[in-house]
């Protein structure tokens, strides 16, 4: 009987070869596990802006002209002196995310609790000089989006998308996510909590006051011609009121519920009429509706 065996350089070419396709194997799964560890801790970038708001830190880099150092942050900010080092990662967390960056490194005189990283001698350390980018330059200024972000990173909302699994289960007509997880509709909550009322008006005010100036420049042509416009979930009436201001001859009507039009402001050029978009809407030449998409 004829049996093969294989040459010495045959032999070493199959566990060659079997090491590459296992090697090849082990990389791929290595891979997956990455990804599948960044999205599972892809949430932690949005705590992160949440923390960033929450401490002011885009106003105390902007207060230092667009561009400070850690100590120079920690110093406008409330932070114990013993978390010095984990503002640190936290600046780190939020550079890498792209809400700040690092333009330089700094020698500064800092204490020795605060330095967890870098060149010390003597207290004397390289910092990094962090700046604001186009991401925190929206967490500034006049025309701010603090209050919308503060609204969607919130419990109420955060806690809603904990169910997302819980709501396929239900045939529809369903409720959406937020009565799901709360029991009761975002506006009966609005009604009841005053508190809660006040961060969502905050942040529509916020959103529209940013967006509608935009949306006149880039699509003013859409309201020339028109000679009265219904708002129809305007809120407090900030994107009615820009569109007034630019187009004075254009009457505008902001239609909210009556526990939202009761927080109007007073001397606008805008009227306020209490009703439900979804039962009727009074006439006009056009109906506005802010739709985020």
């Amino acid at each position: 009987r004829f049996i093969h065996q294989a040459k010495p350089r045959e032999a070493q070419a199959h566990c060659t070869m079997a090491l590459t396709v296992k090697s090849t194997d082990d990389h791929a799964l290595l891979n997956a596990e990455h990804e599948l560890w960044a999205t599972t801790f892809s949430y932690i970038k949005s705590m992160a802006l949440k923390s960033a708001l929450d401490l002011r830190l885009a106003d105390a880099i902007h207060h230092h002209g667009g561009a400070a150092t850690l100590p120079q942050i920690a110093a406008r900010v409330t932070v114990h002196p013993s978390k010095i080092p984990c503002l640190r990662r936290l600046m780190r967390t939020l550079t890498v995310s792209g809400v700040f960056s690092v333009v330089q490194q700094q020698d500064v005189v800092v204490p020795a609790a605060s330095v967890s990283n870098g060149t010390c001698n003597g207290g004397v350390a390289a910092e990094p000089l962090y700046a604001l980018t186009p991401v925190s330059r929206l967490l500034v200024g006049s025309r701010n989006l603090v209050s919308i972000i503060t609204m969607l990173l919130s419990p109420n909302f955060v806690t809603s998308f904990l169910g997302i699994g819980a709501w396929f289960e239900h045939s529809l007509p369903d409720p959406c996510l937020f009565t799901q997880a709360h029991g009761e509709a975002l506006w009966t909550m609005a009604d009841r909590d005053a508190t809660f009322d006040a961060l969502i008006n905050d942040a529509m005010v916020s959103d529209s006051s940013f967006i509608m100036d935009i949306a006149i420049r880039e699509c003013g042509e859409v309201f020339q011609g028109i000679g009265s416009l219904m708002d129809v979930g305007g809120g407090l009436g900030a994107a009615a009121q820009a569109i007034s201001g630019a187009f004075p001859s254009l009457e505008c009507t902001v239609m909210d519920l009556d526990h939202v039009v009761a927080k109007a402001p007073a001397g606008t050029d805008v009227n306020y009429v209490v009703g439900d978009m979804f039962e009727s809407v009074p006439p006009a030449d056009a109906v506005f509706l802010k739709v985020r998409t």
